[in-house]
């Protein structure tokens, strides 16, 4: 059977990204959008969605949502109608520390946005996703090569990989994919001082295969390429420079 090539294509499709304000989300927006996608972008802070509008086309849209509460997300796709592609990129700065200095009850909040928020957006999207629709989720490469202080961030991302699989079974022929970068240069480091910041961004550069660290277009492309590959589900896409070989 022939493949018509309209469906490797994202021109007048709609797309809505959770967490789609800043960093990889916001690189992702501007990429679709300059595939001919409408873009919806949602995140819990009402500057960051006013500051993405503006560098998004005419005709994107953006909504604060908080979400750390499901009531919130089922709210926001009953209000949204039908789209055709989903992409969870939300997550607070990432704080790593070893397992004797970690408050067990602040560490379990480090799920709330990126694990159960992701579950909560699954299933209210997934009744308003077109036929041909996917969802592509956020994982990273702490699952399979982690370090020390990374116990959190590394069960997480297991945890992510798992329920992507498991999605794609349940949901098919829904497509359900996730994407595993590697160190990316985007806000979600801030939480470190700048000169330890950029300090460890040389430091990964000089250890890794690409010699540099990865910036949020590079990941925006993978995010492109699953909505438009019409043959992939329940896979792992690591995006790395190599981080895992060496």
């Amino acid at each position: 059977m022939r493949t018509s090539s309209k469906s490797f294509s994202l021109k007048d499709k709609r797309v809505v990204i959770l967490g789609g304000s800043t960093g990889i989300g916001l690189a992702t927006a501007k990429a679709a959008a300059e595939e001919g996608a409408t873009i919806v972008v949602a995140s819990s802070n009402q500057k960051k969605i006013d500051a993405a509008l503006k560098e998004l086309p005419k005709g994107s849209t953006g909504f604060t949502v908080d979400l750390s509460k499901e009531q919130n997300i089922e709210s926001f796709f009953n209000n949204n109608g039908k789209f055709d592609h989903l992409l969870y990129t939300a997550g607070e700065n990432l704080n790593l520390s070893n397992l004797n200095t970690t408050d067990l009850s602040k560490a379990k909040e480090f799920f709330t946005v990126r694990f159960w928020g992701a579950i909560a957006a699954i299933k209210y999207a997934t009744p308003f996703i077109n036929e041909g629709g996917s969802i592509s989720l956020t994982s990273g490469i702490a699952s399979q090569r982690p370090g020390a202080g990374w116990a959190l961030a590394s069960s997480l991302c297991g945890a992510m990989e798992g329920l992507c699989r498991a999605m794609a079974v349940e949901l098919a022929p829904l497509r359900v994919n996730v994407v595993l970068p590697g160190v990316i240069k985007t806000n979600l480091w801030d939480s470190m001082p700048e000169k330890d910041r950029e300090n460890f961004y040389e430091s990964v550069s000089k250890s890794l295969l690409v010699k540099r660290v990865g910036e949020a277009e590079d990941i925006a492309q993978t995010y492109i390429f699953l909505m438009k590959q019409s043959f992939a589900t329940g896979q792992t896409f690591v995006i790395d420079g190599g981080t895992v070989l060496v």
